[in-house]
C-alpha cells in the first residue's frame, strides 16, 4: 500500500513511521522543509532506540527507512496514494483546505482520513466532491508506542472506507477502536473532562501537581497522571479543545482560569519548559513556582 501523510510533525512522523514499519510505501509532506527534516531525524531516532532495547533489529530499521520518502510537494505525495492521513494543525479550515486539495490531487479510489483528535470529522469531510471516502483516523502520541486508534465515522463515510481504515489499523499492529463523529470522540471527551477536573483542583488548592497526578497513577493504575499529560500534550492545545467542546457540549467543557493564564503566558507544558511542571531534556525536574509547595 501506498500512505501519503500530511505534516511531519510529531504526529504526522509518527503515523509515517509505523506504517513503514508494516511495510507500506509512505511519502511524507510538509511545507517546511526544516520540519520535514526534523521529522526524518525524529523517526531514526525512534528507530534506533528500539535497536538499542532490541525492540527492532538493524534490518527492520533500513528496510523502514527505506520505505519513507519526503516531500514539499502535495501532488507528488498524494498522486498514487491509497490512503492519505493528514496531520495539520487542529484548524477546521485548514483540514477542509487539505481535504480539497488531496482530492483534486489524489486517485479516485484514495481513501482520505483526517487524524484530528476533537474536530468534526463530518464537517472537514463536506470539503470533499465524494466524502463517502473520508474517515477519522485518530493516533495518540507517542504514536509509535501508543496501541489504540480511534476510526472516527462521520456521517457521510461508507461501509467500504470504515472496513478499510480497520484493516488498515490492523495491519499496522495496532488497536482500532470504532466511535461515531462526535465532538471530542471517545478519548478527548473523556480524557479531557478528567484533565479539566484536575485543573479545577489545582485552582481549589485540594493539591498540588505531583499528588493529584500520583493518585491517579497509584489509585487508578494511569500511566500517567491528568496535570502531566496536559503539559506533555501542550496545554495551548488542551485549550483549543475545551473551547471546542464547550461550544459543542456545554459549559461543562468551560476552561479554568489557571489553563488560560498558563498559554497567555506562554507556559504551554513540555514543548516551552514549563506548564504545570517544570521540564529539562523531555522529563519533570520540577513544578512550577507557585505549585512549590503544595
Amino acid at each position: 500500500m501506498h500512505v501519503g501523510v500530511l505534516g511531519a510533525g510529531t504526529m504526522g512522523h509518527g503515523i509515517a513511521q509505523v506504517s513503514a514499519m508494516a511495510g507500506h510505501e509512505v511519502v511524507i509532506r510538509d511545507v517546511d522543509g526544516e520540519i520535514l527534516a526534523d521529522g526524518l531525524d525524529a523517526i531514526e531516532s525512534n528507530l534506533q532506540g528500539g535497536v538499542d532495547r532490541g525492540k527492532v533489529t538493524e534490518a527492520e530499521m533500513a528496510a523502514t527507512l527505506s520505505r519513507i520518502d519526503t516531500t514539499l510537494d502535495l501532488p507528488e505525495a498524494v498522486g498514487d496514494a491509497d490512503l492519505v492521513v493528514e496531520a495539520v494543525p487542529e484548524d477546521v479550515a485548514l483540514k477542509r483546505e487539505t481535504f480539497a486539495e488531496v482530492e483534486r490531487n489524489a486517485p479516485d479510489e484514495t481513501v482520505i482520513a483526517t487524524n484530528t483528535s476533537s474536530l468534526s470529522v463530518t464537517e472537514i469531510a463536506s470539503a470533499l466532491d465524494r466524502p463517502g471516502r473520508a474517515v477519522g483516523l485518530h493516533f495518540f502520541n507517542p504514536v509509535h508506542i501508543m496501541d489504540l486508534v480511534e476510526v472516527v465515522v462521520a456521517e457521510t463515510t461508507d461501509g467500504d472506507t470504515v472496513d478499510f481504515a480497520l484493516e488498515y489499523v490492523e495491519g499496522i499492529d495496532r488497536e482500532p477502536v470504532e466511535v461515531r463523529d462526535s465532538a471530542g470522540f471517545a478519548t478527548s471527551r473523556l480524557g479531557v473532562a478528567l484533565g479539566v477536573e484536575a485543573m479545577r483542583m489545582l485552582e481549589e488548592g485540594v493539591a498540588g501537581p505531583r499528588d493529584i497526578d500520583r493518585a491517579m497513577e497509584l489509585g487508578y493504575n494511569h500511566p500517567m497522571g491528568p496535570i502531566e499529560l496536559g503539559d506533555v500534550v501542550g496545554l495551548d492545545v488542551r485549550l483549543d479543545i475545551l473551547e471546542y467542546l464547550r461550544e459543542q457540549l456545554g459549559e461543562r467543557f468551560r476552561p479554568p482560569q489557571v489553563l488560560r493564564r498558563k498559554v497567555r503566558a506562554g507556559k504551554l507544558g513540555r514543548k516551552t519548559a514549563e506548564g504545570f511542571y517544570v521540564w529539562e531534556d523531555g522529563e519533570i525536574v520540577g513544578v512550577s513556582g507557585e505549585y512549590e509547595r503544595r
